[in-house]
């Protein structure tokens, strides 16, 4: 029966995909179209319904607006220029400072904001004109800003990994931060030290010494800012509090920071900042019920379990089924948003990996890390169309000049796959 309920699942949502149905919807009707084919309808409606709401009914999807407000506000609190100033404080004397700048920026402010897609336009578009202006080449300033910008996917507080702890069983959503962390970390620090050699190599310019009382003032007014990423990580890893606790005290200390430390945000654009939060919320939350009828469906026609056999029959080595995971997952990244990507394929794709001996968390970070390189790779990558639009250069130039960010970028993943060492230390470390 899982074959051709799994040709009645993806018919139907292709179908209804291609002719721009909304994703809920059509993930909702094609779980219905094939449970209805081994069930009766009244009872697939009932269930389906059932398992929808139930899929909600659960106290860590708090988390979920919290940060969502919090980066929200932390988007529109003037916070890019003072993270600019601080990163190349951090970056000055490296070779290729404004590129380094640039890769620092992006790791701090997409982070704090959550997105992308923010870090990319607010930091690389500060910073990518300047290092036109200073001789380097437009199309390698636009390569080092999209290739960093998605490690705030991966640096918390992130909302993939509470989508990823609730869809995968219950995955400690602190463990998952901890390890998404060194993974970011890793990306970025792995950007850095390229840019470093490619800069030298150009002989691009190093940036000039900065004078200890304008070091303490850049410092001083990036501090507040950065301390959100201490606050909640730091709580989190010392059990001060939960993740569910951290997303609320991260609304209220940026709350603090927007209208009250920097002034730079009018209290009166607090109502429009609870819309666009209760419009993105409802879309996760309206996709995670989706998500739910599809996971019912799948496990009721039994496609999980065909498909672990039809990996698993190819082999069993855990280096050969990781592989072909991940090789998987970044071609479903090109075409797909992280958060549908985490709902759809997480139920299917987890237990092959548990099959081979891997750990949920661990699974996690492989799984984000693995979305957030999609974003940023052809045929439709939303972060590079946005970066080479920011940078004002041709896709294709971009992806050109990305071809040695990519070639470490899979050399990262691959560490991350096949080190589970590097993952999971800290978070064990925490008793997480």
């Amino acid at each position: 029966m899982a074959g051709p309920a799994s040709l009645i699942l993806i018919s139907v949502f292709g179908t209804l995909a291609l002719l721009g149905i909304p994703l809920a919807i059509s993930i909702t009707a094609a779980a219905l179209a094939a449970v209805a084919l081994v069930a009766p309808l009244d009872m697939a409606l009932f269930t389906s319904a059932q398992k929808m709401l139930a899929s909600l009914d659960s106290f860590s999807l708090l988390a979920v607006p919290f940060f969502i407000l919090s980066g929200v506000m932390m988007n529109s609190g003037g916070i890019a220029v003072r993270l600019v100033n601080f990163a190349r404080l951090i970056a000055g004397r490296i070779p290729g400072s404004l590129a380094q700048t640039n890769i620092a920026g992006n790791m701090l402010f997409g982070s704090i904001s959550g997105s992308a897609i923010a870090a990319s336009t607010s930091i690389g578009g500060v910073l990518v004109p300047m290092q036109a202006e200073e001789g380097y080449d437009r199309d390698f300033a636009a390569a080092v800003n999209i290739a960093s910008a998605p490690t705030g996917m991966l640096i918390p507080p992130t909302t993939a990994f509470i989508i990823y702890s609730l869809v995968s069983g219950g995955a400690s959503i602190a463990a998952l931060f901890l390890g998404g962390a060194v993974a970011g970390l890793m990306w970025g620090l792995g950007m850095m030290a390229l840019t470093s050699l490619i800069a030298w190599r150009r002989g691009y310019p190093v940036g000039g010494r900065t004078g200890w009382r304008e070091a303490l003032r850049i410092t001083r007014e990036a501090l507040p800012s950065l301390m959100l990423i201490v606050i909640v990580i730091g709580g989190i890893m010392f059990g001060v509090f939960t993740a569910v606790e951290a997303s609320g005290i991260a609304v209220i200390y940026t709350m603090l920071l927007a209208f009250v430390i920097h002034r730079t945000t009018p209290l009166r654009n607090f109502p429009s900042f609870l819309l666009e939060t209760a419009q993105v919320t409802g879309t996760i939350m309206l996709l995670l019920a989706a998500s739910a009828a599809l996971s019912f469906a799948m496990a009721f026609t039994g496609i999980p379990a065909a498909v672990t056999s039809l990996i698993l029959g190819l082999s069993d080595d855990p280096v050969m089924v990781m592989l072909i995971i991940n090789a998987v997952l970044l071609v479903i990244g090109c075409f797909m948003d992280i958060g549908p990507a985490i709902l759809i394929f997480t139920p299917i794709l987890l237990p092959i990996a548990q099959k081979v001996g891997y750990d949920p968390v661990h699974f996690g970070v492989i799984l984000v890390f693995n979305l957030a390189i999609g974003t940023i790779t052809p045929p439709v990558g939303t972060g590079l169309f946005v970066g080479a639009s920011v940078a004002k250069v041709r896709v294709e130039r971009a992806i050109r000049a990305l071809g040695p960010f990519y070639i470490l970028l899979f050399a990262i993943l691959a560490l991350v796959t096949y080190v589970p060492a590097l993952t999971l230390t800290l978070p064990r470390l925490f008793d997480l």
